[in-house]
């Protein structure tokens, strides 16, 4: 059978669904997403829609509801929507199964979007960025997170250099700016996430480009003009 990468994907997320759960709430609440939320109630006003694109168990959007948002978390696996709407009940909160490239929503319907580590799922993230256009307001923000070079060789794609079919498309975070540059997108804020051992270290006086490339991830605003 040929291969199939939304359907590989699919399947392999629903396997890691128990994993993701037990680590999810680590990583909003203290570990490498706890500064993510902080910097969308920067640039977001409470009460704005937010769609939680690749929301996986929904842990993310379920802050982002208690944050004071409305909230729709998407997700491609069935099994982390199940997680999610089971266990993470909110009035202004809700989750739905979908693909990013084929978004399940009316144009210009949402104030912000967050998508942090789920545009390298995608099998072309140009596609995911014009989609993600396409659902936001005009003036809306886009809040994306892309993993760093720290962020060692990605599992999910390393097995590419073998000439194996993967699901996971490796993309710099200075990739991915000039993606979004390119297609209509205005870049108005961002910072580093570091490993642990790197925490604390001045980089301000680097080129952001330098920055990028210790990071492991990077978290972009950018506005829809």
């Amino acid at each position: 059978m040929a291969f199939n990468w939304h359907q590989e994907a699919e399947k392999q997320w629903d396997e890691r669904s128990s994993f993701w759960n037990a680590n999810s709430k680590n990583m909003w609440d203290s570990g490498s997403r706890k500064t993510i939320i902080p910097l969308i109630k920067k640039h977001a006003k409470i009460g704005n829609s937010i769609a939680d694109l690749g929301c996986g168990d929904g842990y993310g959007s379920y802050k982002l509801a208690q944050a004071g948002f409305e909230v729709t978390g998407l997700d491609l696996s069935e099994d982390m929507i199940e997680l999610a709407k089971s266990r993470l009940a909110h009035d202004t909160l809700r989750f739905v199964q979908g693909d990013i490239v084929q978004l399940p929503f009316e144009s210009e319907s949402f104030d912000t979007i967050m998508a942090v580590n789920c545009l390298e799922w995608i099998e072309v993230p140009y596609q995911g960025i014009t989609e993600m256009k396409r659902v936001l307001k005009p003036g809306g923000k886009l809040c994306v997170g892309v993993l760093g070079p720290t962020a060692k060789p990605r599992i999910n794609s390393y097995r590419r250099v073998y000439g194996e079919k993967v699901i996971c498309n490796t993309m710099m975070p200075w990739e991915f700016e000039q993606l979004a540059l390119e297609n209509g997108l205005k870049l108005i804020d961002g910072h580093g996430v570091f490993k642990r051992e790197a925490e604390g270290m001045d980089v301000t006086a680097f080129p952001r480009e330098l920055q990028q490339a210790l990071t492991f991830m990077w978290v972009f605003i950018f506005e829809k003009e």
